[in-house]
């Protein structure tokens, strides 16, 4: 005996229900941040990564002497002046606010070259080691017993790419800044990217490296390219089949079935008060 038409066209739509289903709770799990931290973070766990960061060739650095002591000494530098390259004044910078500053540039063997003190070598130095290495280098020469040196990064930004709402670079305003904060200044990511396959390239003394992060895994916390450097570089992979569930065509396949389920509903009703009231 052959089975009524509804009947084949109620476990159709029951299939393409399923598959529908199982598709969207596959589309939830790529979408989840930092999965499994529930379990990893019942208790604090310890930052290991260094979060500051460290100059590099053709980076501009905010350099300023102060001395107060011996304010008369300054008058070889400028008295309490920020000195830099080509005297290019500015009064705001991305990563300090050193007012009647000037930029001096990290040359390619990774030194500055700063008015009476001369070289001084600061490729992958942090700001801090910086200013440490030309306060030693003002005592060697005997200019300034007592010199206060500051040092700031002025041009630190990172480019984000790819499926990300706003695609665009970031000034950094800051020394401390993760690839979350930075995705999150561009809108966050598209609904077609793809999370587990995040790629973030760094140059590193004349070299370039490729981490891949995965902001689904809690375990990204961990991952040496959480924190970002200046001139880093974010691309953000589109998802495909997320891509494909975006589409018009899988909007209409997702109203299709629901009109099909809905039909297929009403008929299998209809055919029951029949078969009921053929029974009486």
């Amino acid at each position: 005996m052959k089975k009524p038409l509804f009947v084949f066209t109620k476990e159709l739509i029951l299939v393409l229900l399923t598959v529908l289903l199982t598709a969207s709770c596959v589309s939830k799990k790529k979408l989840v941040y930092f999965q499994g931290a529930d379990n990893v973070y019942t208790e604090a766990q310890k930052i290991n990564q260094m979060y500051e960061m460290k100059l590099k060739p053709a980076d501009q650095i905010l350099v300023k002497i102060t001395c107060q002591t011996e304010p008369e000494l300054l008058s070889i530098f400028a008295r309490d002046v920020t000195m830099g390259l080509l005297g290019n004044q500015t009064n705001y910078n991305q990563t300090g606010s050193l007012s009647n500053s000037y930029a001096y540039t990290v040359t390619n063997d990774g030194v500055v070259i700063l008015p009476a003190i001369g070289r001084v070598y600061v490729n992958n130095l942090t700001c801090d080691d910086a200013a440490t290495a030309i306060e030693q280098r003002i005592k060697e020469l005997k200019l300034i017993l007592d010199p206060e040196v500051t040092v700031r990064l002025q041009n630190a930004r990172v480019t984000v790419v790819g499926a990300v709402k706003t695609p665009k670079t970031v000034n950094l305003t800051s020394e401390r800044n993760t690839v979350i904060d930075i995705l999150a200044q561009c809108g966050d990511l598209d609904v077609t990217s793809l999370r587990k396959n995040v790629k973030l390239f760094r140059e590193t003394n004349g070299e370039r490296h490729m981490y891949t992060l995965d902001l689904t895994d809690v375990n990204i916390f961990n991952s040496p390219a959480f924190y970002v450097q200046q001139n880093d570089m974010i691309y953000v992979e589109p998802n495909k089949s997320l891509g494909v569930k975006s589409s018009a065509f899988y909007t209409f396949l997702s109203a299709g079935a629901s009109i099909l389920g809905l039909a297929s509903s009403i008929v299998a009703l209809v055919f029951a008060i029949k078969d009921e009231a053929g029974s009486k």
